[in-house]
């Protein structure tokens, strides 16, 4: 028996083998959990369909977080085929690619809108609509970045937005505790996925992660998704309104020594 055995859930966000997503998907399944997965349109669901078919997924739907229609289609078709759920994981975020380089003050305004929805509002819309099929001790969590806490180089709006994503959580984890559903974010820390690589500079952001953290190296699709599991499990039932770090230690140091070394040179050169 695993972990996640009679767990059944749902994952919106998994678009490749190579992202945070599928590596908390295939924790979760590994373990015995049944998962329902969304797609955003034709193009993604010929990646996402094969990857879900492969889990023996029952719901694989399509579903733009940014329509209310579609997010209650998703949960009113999961209530037909499982009945209750037992973990939701938000893995959605977009921002246009011209607001994630240059500087945050020239974000327009309709760029604002687009990442704040998708990547934060679509929390609380998914959270109302899962709210009447959640289980008792059922858990949410989504995926955040340290960028929410801290200005990183062409990270912008995105960063704006998981302020607003960690925000909310806390604010549904008050209003789902209530129910004994858990609502949580894992900050993970740079990772190379595709969807990283949108990101200016995201080698450079890979190279200074494993200078400064304290395990000296970046954080592995595994760690992410082991961390994951954790959250959608029982073994983290008194767990709720918290940002879990995964990544190797780097949101607890200003700077390592290596780091200011670098710095030290580069000013006096």
């Amino acid at each position: 028996m695993g972990l996640m055995s009679g767990k059944k859930g749902i994952i919106f966000g998994v678009s490749n083998t190579h992202g945070i997503a599928y590596a908390i998907a295939k924790q979760l399944f590994d373990e015995g959990a049944d998962i329902a997965f969304t797609y955003a349109g034709e193009t993604m669901e010929k990646r996402v369909r094969p990857l879900a078919e492969s889990m023996n997924a029952k719901v694989i739907m399509t579903c733009d977080v940014t329509k209310e229609d579609e997010v209650e289609a998703v949960f009113k078709e999961c209530e037909k085929v499982y009945g209750k759920l037992d973990f939701v994981v938000h893995a959605v975020a977009f921002a246009a690619r011209e607001d994630l380089q240059g500087r945050f003050i020239d974000t327009s305004r309709a760029g604002w809108d687009l990442a704040l929805g998708v990547s934060a509002y679509s929390l609380v819309s998914i959270c109302k609509h899962a709210e009447p099929i959640l289980n008792d001790g059922a858990s949410i969590f989504a995926l955040t970045y340290l960028g929410s806490e801290y200005v990183v180089a062409n990270y912008n709006v995105m960063g704006v937005a998981k302020a607003a994503l960690e925000s909310s959580m806390r604010y549904l984890a008050a209003d789902l505790g209530k129910k004994n559903v858990r609502v949580n974010c894992i900050s993970a820390g740079a990772v190379k996925t595709l969807a990283a690589s949108g990101i200016s500079g995201f080698g450079k952001m890979l190279k200074a992660g494993a200078v400064k953290a304290p395990l000296q190296r970046n954080v592995a699709l595994e760690d992410v998704g082991r961390a994951g599991l954790y959250l959608a499990s029982d073994l983290s039932s008194g767990t709720t309104g918290q940002i879990l770090y995964v990544d190797c230690g780097c949101h607890a140091v200003y700077a390592s020594a290596e780091e200011m070394d670098l710095i030290t040179k580069n000013i006096e050169q």
